[in-house]
């Protein structure tokens, strides 16, 4: 059913009808997923963890070990850990949120580092106080964080998430364990899972928008400005700026060139904040930039951009769920397809539309590798918005790739699934092997 055309008294009845746990299921994903960060998520998680030890242990530390999985090692890497001057990798990440990290702040832990603690955090690594280690279990978000001085120590572990602090220790007294904790979130993890495309296109058709318009406005707020920062100023490999200069600001380059921009200026240490989506800046701006350079050029009034995000996020968010947080697949092909959804959507496209959409630009752009977080990250962003594009332009002419064409198969929903376990399951080897030559390198 299509309900774009329906007046605000025919989009409540039609919520009424709905199912509520539907309803409310994408209200609590949204507020869960469109949270701000500064800085790539990876590293900023790091020092989240290590700001919460020092918080335990109530001291400075004397030494510090971390133990992370392999991919928390490949995504910080290569990236700059905002307000440091251009430091890089795992212990700065730990120096920045022991030294001067607000715990409190979460994912914009380093946000208040000024000049002196600056000064602090060079001091601090530079006494050889942090050992890193890779992690020998199986989860592929892993941060155990272990702190000590004197006879006194604290641990911190994050797990499956950012933010999912799972256990706090105090002189190897437990001080907070999640199993024993109030604050669950599988049932929505399962949820964002089992939610499908027409659900999403059907919410976004009735949703009161004044249950999630204020983070709709600061995710459009805080992404366009640092896409901008990044279109004005030289970060990294100037992705953003190159594709303006060679292809010019027609709408679809302009869509993929701001989303690269605001990868270009994220990945490269600028320290603005970006709405998340997936847990990713990438993706956070890959789902929304695409979408509001749309808008804005068709002058679209601010009610249809707003449900154009909502669709792009959840359609973002849901195929995602299926892959995991972390793996060799790169998150940004899931928001790029979302972003393509959400500007099919914004011209007035209905669920059929979004659907074949979705699975054109599965079918150009799954398997493309993440090798973490780096400069390059704003390239796979401008591809991934360009293979959404591509299949939102096939679909508006008649044309559509179809079940049996490689792993695509009959409807939209089975696709994802194939794609799903394309990442998680097909891919996990080259995510080891990913993982074994980018520690190879460091070394």
């Amino acid at each position: 059913m299509c309900l774009q055309s329906l007046d605000i008294a025919g989009r409540a009845a039609y919520a009424d009808d709905m199912e509520r746990k539907i309803y409310e299921g994408c209200i609590a994903v949204l507020r869960d997923e469109l949270v701000p960060a500064m800085g790539c998520t990876e590293p900023v998680a790091v020092a989240y963890a290590a700001a919460l030890a020092r918080a335990a242990l109530g001291a400075l530390p004397e030494k510090v070990n971390v133990a992370v999985s392999g991919n928390i090692l490949k995504n910080v890497k290569s990236v700059i850990v905002p307000n440091t001057a251009g430091m890089r990798g795992i212990p700065a990440a730990v120096a920045a949120g022991i030294v001067a990290g607000d715990e409190n702040l979460k994912l914009e832990v380093v946000s208040r580092i000024d000049d002196d603690d600056r000064r602090e955090i060079a001091r601090y690594l530079a006494g050889d106080r942090i050992s890193v280690e890779q992690s020998s279990g199986d989860c592929v978000f892993d941060i155990g964080i272990t702190v000590s001085r004197g006879d006194e120590s604290a641990y911190v572990r994050i797990t499956g998430s950012h933010t999912n602090v799972v256990r706090i220790e105090k002189c190897g007294q437990v001080v907070f364990d999640k199993r024993s904790s109030d604050d669950v979130t599988g049932g929505l993890d399962l949820f964002k899972a089992e939610l499908t495309v027409k659900d999403i296109v059907e919410f976004a058709d009735c949703v009161d928008l004044s249950e999630v318009e204020e983070l709709l406005d600061r995710q459009i707020s805080y992404n366009t400005a640092i896409a901008e920062e990044g279109l004005k100023n030289d970060y990294g490999a100037r992705v953003g700026k190159i594709l303006i200069d060679a292809f010019g600001s027609d709408v679809h380059n302009l869509a993929k060139a701001t989303a690269a921009a605001g990868s270009d200026a994220r990945m490269n240490g600028c320290e603005l904040p970006v709405v998340i989506v997936s847990g990713s800046g990438n993706q956070g701006m890959t789902a929304s930039l695409p979408v509001i350079v749309y808008a804005k050029h068709m002058g679209a009034p601010r009610e249809r951009l707003l449900r154009a995000l909502i669709v792009s996020d959840l359609v973002t968010v849901h195929l995602k769920a299926g892959i995991g947080c972390l793996s060799a697949y790169c998150g940004a092909v899931s928001a790029g397809c979302g972003a393509g959804a959400g500007i099919c959507y914004l011209r007035g496209g209905d669920f059929d539309r979004v659907a074949h959409t979705v699975v054109n630009a599965l079918a150009i752009e799954s398997g493309v590798i993440c090798d973490g977080a780096k400069s390059s990250c704003a390239a796979k962003v401008a591809s991934a918005v360009e293979a959404g594009l591509v299949g939102l332009e096939m679909n508006e002419r008649g044309s559509e790739f179809l079940g049996g064409d490689g792993i695509l198969v009959k409807g939209v929903e089975n696709t994802i699934r194939n794609v799903g376990e394309l990442a998680r399951v097909g891919m996990k080897e080259t995510d080891e092997e990913i993982i074994r030559l980018m520690i190879k390198n460091i070394r």
